[in-house]
């Protein structure tokens, strides 16, 4: 917030009565601020829970399952029991907002070109030794400073910023579900689009009623095995791969992303068998990004994701069958789409910079193939 005060009332000799208007602005003001400072303690009642005997819950959101006794908060460090209910404690707290090109989130087949707003709070269901935005999905929404935004004003902001979509993203979206919701049924009201960017950590029941009011997705799978889940991210496999069976079922547009971890999820094998689980389940059509890996968190002592491994997943994924694959967070290395018919370059990108798009109606401008996506 940005408060202009007149630099004629700073500058000139104030009278008995501008000098009462004048402390009873500032006071005023001061009321205000402090209000500011209390409004992220409201809380709102979360959804999807069990109450349990002696006061104790247990949160339904996710696969997690927490059970939590009064004042007892979950994994995710922002969902709490209160006297034998649970209260969302970021419901309005925004951690981070930014406008991004929508290529940022990934997705390519989703409005090329055109920006989104992006926001987060605190939170996540998982504990990424990777994760690239740590110091805020590790976080209690306490530990960081937040900004009052209920969802009219996310609505409002989008707008001003000409925004095509509301990206949920940076943290896991699933912790701040009851936020996300609210926001993305007023913005369905609105005609703008909406964008779930998720680890796919959740329970059937909120998922499905999630479908109904949001418009894409990108999914993690951040591996394929068990054993990798347990280790890197204190999380499971299965519920992700349901995740991802459910949605596509639903008809929302989705694409996947694999970040490759040298020396964790990096073996080739492992890459073909996602692949086949993928085309198996989902079909050919999804996009699958594969992103490299940069130290962070607690891996810091890994090294970058070599160019060449990164080729050779995409390779694979190719070979196996899959339509459209990306290769993230290397400049200028597998970004464009070509048509998987004729096989000509239909969305020329640089970076996240769309220099052609050959696309019309959803269909390739040179053969008429239909392109997965929405253009």
């Amino acid at each position: 917030m940005v408060i202009l005060i007149d630099k004629g009332i700073i500058g000139c000799k104030l009278t008995g009565m501008k000098k009462r208007l004048l402390i009873i602005f500032i006071c005023l003001l001061s009321i205000y601020i402090i209000a500011q400072k209390d409004l992220p303690e409201i809380l709102v009642e979360a959804q999807f829970y069990t109450q349990l005997e002696n006061d104790y819950i247990r949160c339904d959101l996710c696969p997690n399952l927490c059970i939590l006794k009064d004042n007892q908060r979950g994994i995710c460090r922002v969902r709490q029991n209160i006297k034998g209910k649970l209260y969302s404690l970021v419901y309005n707290k925004v951690i981070a907002i930014n406008v991004d090109p929508i290529e940022k989130k990934p997705l390519y087949h989703f409005f090329p070109g055109s920006r989104v707003l992006s926001i987060a709070t605190a939170g996540c269901n998982l504990n990424c030794i990777f994760c690239q935005n740590w110091t805020i999905s590790q976080a209690t929404p306490e530990e960081a400073q937040t900004y009052y935004l209920p969802p009219a004003s996310i609505i409002e902001m989008a707008k001003e910023n000409n925004c095509e979509s509301i990206a949920f993203t940076y943290t896991e979206p699933t912790v701040f579900y009851e936020y996300m919701y609210d926001i993305a049924s007023l913005a369905k009201k609105e005609g703008i689009k909406t964008v779930w960017v998720t680890c796919g950590y959740i329970n059937e029941e909120p998922l499905k009623k999630l479908c109904s009011v949001i418009d894409a997705a990108n999914i993690d799978l951040k591996g394929f095995s068990e054993n990798f889940y347990a280790e890197y991210t204190s999380g499971s496999l299965d519920p992700v791969l349901t995740t991802l069976k459910i949605v596509n079922r639903e008809g929302i547009h989705f694409e996947i992303t694999n970040l490759i971890i040298p020396g964790a999820n990096d073996d080739i094998d492992m890459i073909g068998s996602m692949c086949d689980w993928i085309i198996n389940n989902l079909g050919t059509e999804h996009p699958l990004h594969f992103s490299r890996f940069y130290p962070n968190y607690k891996l810091s002592n890994r090294i970058p994701t070599p160019i060449a491994m990164l080729d050779k997943a995409a390779q694979t994924a190719a070979e196996k069958g899959i339509k459209y694959v990306y290769i993230g967070n290397v400049e200028n290395k597998n970004e464009d789409t070509y048509c998987p018919n004729c096989q000509k370059l239909i969305v020329d990108r640089q970076g996240f910079k769309i220099i052609e798009n050959n696309i019309i109606d959803n269909h390739c401008g040179f053969c008429g193939y239909e392109i997965i996506g929405h253009f």
